[in-house]
């Protein structure tokens, strides 16, 4: 490859990077915002959907994170202080509260 293709590869790896740093950034945007209106909720059922709210922001980062080849779940667990509940509910599928999302 000539030194002009070797830059032109090089600035889209460059840009493809910029553009998963990005969207990594939105998921853990993502994720503070669910956990931080999930600690502002009292027991009840608006608790329950934003646990499964931020399940669902959670899983999306982990899962992210992972196809970047980070996979430290430990640290950001830990990091973030991801309640055991959200945890539980990361990666489920739950179905509707009239159960036809069950299949």
């Amino acid at each position: 490859m000539s030194k002009v293709g070797d830059a032109r590869h090089l600035a889209v790896e460059n840009e493809i990077l910029a553009e998963k740093a990005a969207a990594l950034g939105d998921a853990a945007k993502r994720v503070e915002g669910a956990l931080a209106a999930l600690r502002a909720t009292e027991a009840g059922e608006e608790r329950e959907r934003r646990i499964d709210a931020a399940a669902d922001a959670v899983w999306g980062f982990l899962v992210q994170r992972e196809l970047m080849g980070l996979r430290d779940r430990e640290a950001i667990v830990a990091y973030y202080q991801i309640p055991l509940a959200v945890l539980n509910r990361a990666g489920s599928i739950r179905g509707s509260k009239k159960g036809d999302a069950q299949r």
